[in-house]
Order: structure tokens, then sequence, then C-alpha cells
């Protein structure tokens, strides 16, 4: 296990952190989608039925483990503890618009057709777009909170440390997944303009305001 893989972890977990800490604190889940969160849960959740298959090492059984909870909380927090501050007229992504394409692929384009190797291909697809709802959601209300956009931040430099590790390990181990990686690309490629929005707003402690869609 390489640098990158560790910070990209670490990078993952305190963007899920920075959200539960956001919600649970101000007792609200405004600005936040739910249908993005249901997304993750789902890829998590498809992802790490090898829990119960394959030991890997204990840092990794734990670690899926945290993910797994931390997802179905979020979850809780927003459709159930704090529904009543859920935006859900802002939050009308069509989920169907990205599940019925990502299941196609995932059916045709995998490693093994087999149950656990289809799942786990449609987790890595599902996650390529699973922030989708998130940023159409900030789209519509043309604005996000700073603990937001940190949040965002973190989940999107956390993917951008994962292409790092999967370059390492092919100039290292002479390991490449295409799947992996080409979702990876194609999910890194969504936060660029959140990113350059970023430093070029919040980090100068301005507040991250995009023009309303017409």
């Amino acid at each position: 296990m390489n640098i990158f893989r560790i910070l990209g972890d670490i990078s993952h977990l305190l963007a899920i952190i920075i959200l539960l800490v956001k919600i649970q604190k101000s007792k609200s889940c405004a600005g936040i989608s739910g249908k993005s969160q249901i997304l993750f849960a789902l890829v998590f959740t498809t992802r790490y039925l090898d829990l119960f298959t394959t030991f890997f090492s204990v840092y990794n059984t734990v670690m899926k483990v945290i993910f797994l909870i931390c997802a179905y909380v979020t979850v809780y927090m927003i459709y159930v503890k704090f529904r009543k501050t859920f935006d859900s007229e802002n939050d009308s992504f069509r989920l169907e618009f990205l599940l019925v394409p990502v299941t196609g692929l995932s059916f045709l384009e995998n490693y093994s057709f087999t149950p656990l190797e289809i799942l786990w291909t449609f987790s890595i697809y599902l996650e390529s777009v699973a922030i989708l709802p998130q940023l159409f959601m900030i789209s519509k209300t043309g604005e996000a909170e700073t603990i937001t956009t940190h949040y965002l931040f973190f989940l999107g430099l956390y993917r951008a440390l994962y292409i790092a590790n999967w370059v390492w390990r092919y100039y290292t181990e002479n390991f490449y997944d295409q799947i992996a990686v080409v979702s990876g690309v194609v999910q890194t490629i969504f936060y660029c303009d959140f990113f350059y929005l970023y430093v070029t707003k919040v980090l100068k402690g301005k507040k991250l305001s995009l023009p309303m869609p017409v």
C-alpha cells in the first residue's frame, strides 16, 4: 500500500466526517443532496460484499466497515433525524438517469460475469456519477455553504489521489485496472470547475456562488 492510497482514504474519510459534523452541529441537512448520499450508500454496499467472502487486511476491513456505517448514518440523518430541514424541492435530480445506464454498463463491461464482480463493477461506475445530484442541487440554488464546499473538496481530492495511486501502481507493480481508472478520471473531471471555484473563492474567504440556471 502506497502513500497515495493512504492519503486518498484519509481524504475520503475526512470528507464524510466533515459532512456528518456539519449536519449534527447545525441540526440541519440544508444544502445536502440526500440523493447523492443514497447513491454513495449503494456504492459502498455493492462494493464491499467481499467482506463476507475475502479477508485482505485489518486496515482494509476496518475502513470498509467505517465507510458503510458512515454512509447509512448520513442517510438516516437526512431522511429521518433531520428530515424537516431536507430541501427536497431542490434535490430533484432523477436517479433513474444514472442507475439505468450504470446498471446496463456493468453487465456489458466487466471482468467476470459473476454476481459479485458485476456488483463491484456497478459500484465503480456508480461512484463516478454519484456526486451529480449534489452538484445539480448547488446549480439550482446558486450557492453552497462553506462547510459543504469543504466536504466536496476533500471528496474530489480523494479521487485525484486515487488516480495518483493507480499511476504509482502501474509503474511499480505493472498493475492497471481499466474500469477503475477510467471511472475515476470521469469522476475527477466532474470536480474540475468546483476545484477552480474552491481555490479562487472559498480559500479567499468568499462564498461559493454559481450562476442560477435559466
